[in-house]
Parts: structure tokens; C-alpha cells; sequence
């Protein structure tokens, strides 16, 4: 039941993401999106302040923190109403889905383990192939998918 659970919020969470995908290729604006939006839509950084209840100075700094990346995502949130938009956030996996992120990383720690145990081995003069190697981390890598163990992500 628990493994059932975990595969539907896997599922449920990649339907989720799916939609930010080809966002992944979108170039972010070097002045960011906030000055590429006002100065599209010719609207000085006095008008943007009145609509945000705040001084030209104030939204200049608001665009300046975007575009350093140390804008919060309140303040990107009340300046895309201001600029009549929503704020729309979400992540991008570098994996083709969350199912293969967790395939590799146990497939890393699975390697590790069954590796640690083949030196211990080899010293001992009773070493693996490498077929066997490679059967045990597979093995290994499936147990650890399955289970989810909270090291995972050590």
C-alpha cells in the first residue's frame, strides 16, 4: 500500500510538472523580466511605482533584485499584479522525469554499497566478477527505488 502511494504521488507530481518543461528553454532577460515588461509596455518606473504604492526609486531596486537573483517571490508576486500579470513558479527537472532522478541517485548509492563490499572482498582474495558487480547493483538499485529509504538523498 505504501509503495502504491508513493508510485501515485510520483505520477500525480510528474502531471504536475509536466506543463514547465518546455519552460526549461526560455531564456531569462539580462535586465530580467520585470524591466523587458515595463519598457515593452512603455511604462516609466514612476508609473509601475504608483501602481505598487511605491517610489521610482523603490521599483528601480525591485528590478535591480531580480535581476541579481535576490528578489523574493512576494515581491515578484505583488509586481506582476502591478504590471496587470500573474506570477506563475514552478520547477524544471534536468532528469526527463522525477522517476528517472530517483533511478539515478539509487543507482549511485547502489554502486557505492555493492563496490565498498567487493573491495572488502577482494581483500579477503574472494573477488566478484563483473558480471556479478553489475547483477548486485542492479539488484541493490531496485530495492533502494522501492523502498525510498530516507538516505537517499544524503
Amino acid at each position: 500500500m505504501k509503495n502504491a502511494n508513493r508510485l501515485l504521488l510520483l505520477d500525480q507530481t510528474e502531471r504536475k510538472l509536466a506543463p514547465f518543461k518546455e519552460l526549461g528553454t526560455i531564456i531569462i532577460p539580462p535586465n530580467g523580466w520585470i524591466h523587458t515588461i515595463r519598457t515593452t509596455l512603455k511604462m516609466s518606473l514612476r508609473q509601475l511605482g504608483n501602481r505598487l504604492n511605491i517610489t521610482a526609486q523603490s521599483t528601480k531596486e525591485i528590478e535591480e533584485r531580480e535581476a541579481n537573483g535576490t528578489i523574493t517571490l512576494n515581491s515578484l508576486s505583488e509586481t506582476a499584479r502591478g504590471l496587470d500579470m500573474k506570477l506563475v513558479y514552478g520547477f524544471v527537472s534536468k532528469h526527463n522525469s522525477l522517476e528517472e532522478m530517483i533511478e539515478q541517485r539509487a543507482q549511485e548509492i547502489a554502486r557505492q554499497i555493492v563496490m565498498r563490499t567487493n573491495v572488502t572482498m577482494t581483500l579477503e582474495d574472494q573477488q566478484n566478477s563483473n558480471e556479478r558487480i553489475k547483477k548486485s547493483i542492479a539488484q541493490k538499485t531496485m530495492e533502494i527505488k522501492n523502498e525510498m529509504p530516507k538516505y537517499l538523498w544524503d
